[in-house]
């Protein structure tokens, strides 16, 4: 691959105000443009889906089939799925007009925004980079994409390809770290979507703030997982494992905790023991389809975290490979190192309380959760959950899996994420709904709301309003 061509070394001010001029011209808007933008889009990824499974086994230890999965293929549908519905999405909708205004005709259009920022985290570095892109472009919009500096191959591949194969006049690529991504929120965005956690969510909105632009948060939280009695905890064993363990547990949605209610507690352990050997074998370290952590510190910081509990299974780590075993922890204080902060790593606390009750005093007592997942076979603890508690999702028998359904918003709540996107959501973020109302000048019906008025107009206002 030949040196990257983001745009670096530019200036974030002269990029920005580059893409603000080509905006005003126009070329953004017409459905045409935004349909050859996504189709060059998806045409990379499927011509190029050997250099960004490399970038991302370089930044990750990501498998090809983890990294086709969870980021191009995930990707690819999102863009087919824009492409299939874009027209109707953009149609013009009607809407009633009181009696009071007639004659007259309403609408909604949609209209873009205008210049939009694109911050992007390390841990899913090509889709959570691209998914933002479909829909800022499919809203008309130019965008500049900052992907993360630490997944700096993945990064490299973005800032390499998406100037050659995108309108360069409207997408633009900026590369760098904490300076970089400074000087570009020093400028004026129509739009910010940042995707990372609370405390940079907090810098981004503070400097947002000074131009009133508005963002989109997607953060993270301590996602529960509540596992009841009666429910197949072998199946739950399994299906929790593979969503917390993927990417080495570096997932904003995946189970941070189990919430095992009564009996559940000592089942689920030797379950979850026997699902990771079944996905990983006996030495994870020797999978091909098991990730590592992103870097130094933040396994330092995940290893000062492993004797917060009784190690259930895993629990070896070398820090030379950025290797954490997939573990699991019992007898964990709620209280403890482990329980306090977001784990974002391959280590699984189990929380034992004594009912659902417990479970979700536990939960509404803390930061409301990006997701929350539940396995119960009980119809009144899946009620209970939907009204007692509030989190960006909720799901039932499966966890990460929400993120797949194209009609539903993804995004958090509180402390886990202002605003959502994904499929139809991505377009309503990205644009501007406008309001149109079209009242004709003969027949002026409006008389009656002038002034002077007299004792029959108010009657008729009243009547009318």
């Amino acid at each position: 691959m030949s040196t990257p061509t983001g745009t670096r070394s530019v200036g974030a001010a002269a990029t920005v105000s580059r893409l603000r001029t080509a905006h005003t011209t126009g070329r953004t808007r017409p459905t045409a443009w935004r349909k050859a933008q996504l189709r060059a889009l998806r045409r990379l990824l499927v011509e190029q889906e050997d250099v960004f499974v490399s970038a991302l086994r370089a930044d990750l230890g990501k498998s090809a089939v983890e990294a086709y999965v969870t980021e191009i293929g995930f990707t690819i549908k999102e863009i087919d799925h824009t492409l299939r519905r874009l027209d109707r999405w953009l149609r013009p909708r009607r809407v009633p007009v009181p009696l009071s205004l007639q004659p007259a005709r309403a609408r909604t259009v949609r209209e873009p925004l205008g210049t939009v920022l694109v911050i992007s985290p390390w841990n899913y570095p090509l889709q959570l980079a691209l998914a933002p892109l479909v829909g800022a472009l499919a809203a008309g919009n130019c965008v500049v994409v900052k992907p993360s500096e630490l997944a700096p191959a993945t990064s490299a591949a973005l800032a390499h390809w998406l100037p050659r194969v995108l309108d360069p006049a409207a997408v633009a690529v900026v590369e760098g770290g904490v300076p970089e991504t400074t000087d570009l929120l020093e400028q004026r965005f129509d739009h910010i979507f940042y995707t990372g956690n609370g405390t940079v969510g907090r810098v981004v909105m503070t400097a947002a703030a000074r131009h009133l632009t508005p963002v989109t948060l997607e953060l993270g939280g301590k996602s529960p997982a509540v596992v009841e009695p009666g429910a197949d905890l072998a199946t739950a064993a399994r299906r929790i494992a593979w969503g917390k363990f993927m990417n080495a547990g570096q997932t904003c949605v995946a189970p941070d905790y189990v919430l095992a209610v009564g009996d559940a507690a000592s089942g689920i352990e030797s379950h979850l023991t026997a699902a990771i050997r079944e996905m990983y074998g006996d030495d994870p370290a020797a999978s091909a389809d098991y990730g590592r952590v992103v870097d130094e510190r933040h396994f330092d910081r995940l290893t000062a975290l492993l004797a917060d509990g009784r190690t259930v299974t895993g629990g070896g780590h070398d820090r030379a490979n950025r290797y954490i075993a997939p573990t699991v922890l019992a007898d964990v204080d709620p209280g403890s190192g482990v329980m306090r902060e977001e784990i974002f790593g391959p280590i699984l606390p189990i929380v034992r309380v004594p009912d659902l009750d417990a479970a979700i005093a536990f939960i509404t007592a803390r930061d409301k959760p990006l997701a929350l997942y539940a396995f119960t076979a009980s119809g009144r603890s899946k009620r209970r959950l939907v009204a007692e508690t509030s989190s960006g999702a909720l799901a039932f028998g499966v966890p990460n899996a929400h993120l797949t359904v194209p009609g539903l918003p993804f995004g958090g709540v509180g402390e886990s994420g202002l605003g959502g996107y994904h499929g139809r959501h991505s377009l309503d973020t990205f644009s501007h709904t406008k309001s149109v109302l079209d009242k004709p000048l003969p027949a002026d019906t409006l008389r009656v709301a002038y002034p002077p008025f007299t004792a029959g107009k108010a009657r008729l206002l009243r009547r009318l309003t």
